[in-house]
């Protein structure tokens, strides 16, 4: 009995017991909200997030402090700090997004292929694996997103290059202990092809790790697309990223607290509201949680 396959619960099953949780209900009403002022940013920004604003400074040039006009205040350049966010978190999130995913990508291809095949194939592609992560990531970001121009594009390469050795690691492992299961064995004793064990079996049992992995990774990807933007390796102004909000504004850090506090919350907040959603999946799509309070 304990070979035969645990396949995840269905959709509707997964999100009642998702929605029991108050914590991940906090970290995906976060998201949900930070989603929705993103895609609609063009019609909620008062302003566009390049416009300079005549009042926009104080009489001695100092950004405004929170006030009716403006609600979130304005930067050293007198433009809304509010339009800003609103489409720096367009930025945030497309990275936050597409890195996470191609890096997933690739994670699992190289985790599925050297844990399956194993032999010299498993072999060279894990020690690959480990040579990446014997690099610090964030050195070795910032070292790729020097050599290249900074863009939005090179921002997600960078961060997907760096991001996949974690995922191909754990992939690897579950697909090794997959593989030595006795229904894998019948399997391949019944003349069932390469592909048909792969897509029938490993790669359903692997689906519920690949959705903690995707989750989680976003709140590691958007941190490190913030780091970067703060270094200046990041996306480039006037582009608005919440990162290189911080980095343009850094400077009024006293005189202006509130220019790297709200960006810098909005920030903690996005990646905490993921990692709980990825918590609460874990235990959701674990198979030894089911039938338990």
């Amino acid at each position: 009995m304990s070979d035969l396959t645990v396949l995840p619960a269905p959709p509707n099953t997964t999100l009642r017991r998702l929605m029991r949780r108050k914590l991940a209900v906090l970290g995906l009403a976060i998201i949900a909200l930070v989603v929705l002022g993103a895609v609609f940013a063009p019609l909620i920004a008062p302003y566009a997030p390049q416009e300079q604003h005549f009042d926009g400074l104080t009489l001695e040039g100092a950004p405004l402090p929170p006030n009716a006009t403006y609600l979130m205040g304005t930067d050293l350049l007198g433009r809304d700090l509010l339009s800003r966010m609103l489409y720096g978190a367009q930025t945030s999130l497309v990275i936050g997004v597409l890195a996470n995913g191609i890096a997933l990508a690739i994670g699992t291809l190289v985790g599925v292929t050297a844990g399956f095949f194993r032999g010299w194939i498993g072999s060279a592609l894990m020690r690959l694996t480990d040579l990446m992560m014997a690099f610090p990531a964030l050195l070795l970001a910032i070292c790729l997103a020097a050599i290249f121009s900074p863009s939005l594009w090179i921002v997600v390469m960078v961060i997907a290059l760096v991001n996949w050795v974690q995922t191909a690691r754990v992939i690897y492992t579950e697909t090794t202990a997959l593989a030595e299961r006795e229904f894998i064995a019948a399997e391949r004793v019944l003349g069932a092809s390469t592909g048909r064990i792969l897509f029938k079996h490993i790669l359903p049992h692997l689906v519920p790790t690949v959705i903690v992995w995707g989750t989680l990774g976003i709140s590691t990807t958007v941190l490190l697309e913030a780091t970067l933007s703060f270094l200046g390796v990041g996306v480039q102004p006037p582009t608005p990223s919440w990162g290189n909000i911080i980095f343009e504004n850094q400077t009024y850090f006293q005189a202006a607290p509130w220019l790297v506090f709200i960006p810098g919350a909005a920030i903690v907040l996005l990646a905490l509201a993921f990692n709980l959603v990825g918590d609460a999946l874990r235990e959701v799509l674990d198979p030894t949680q089911r039938g338990r309070s």
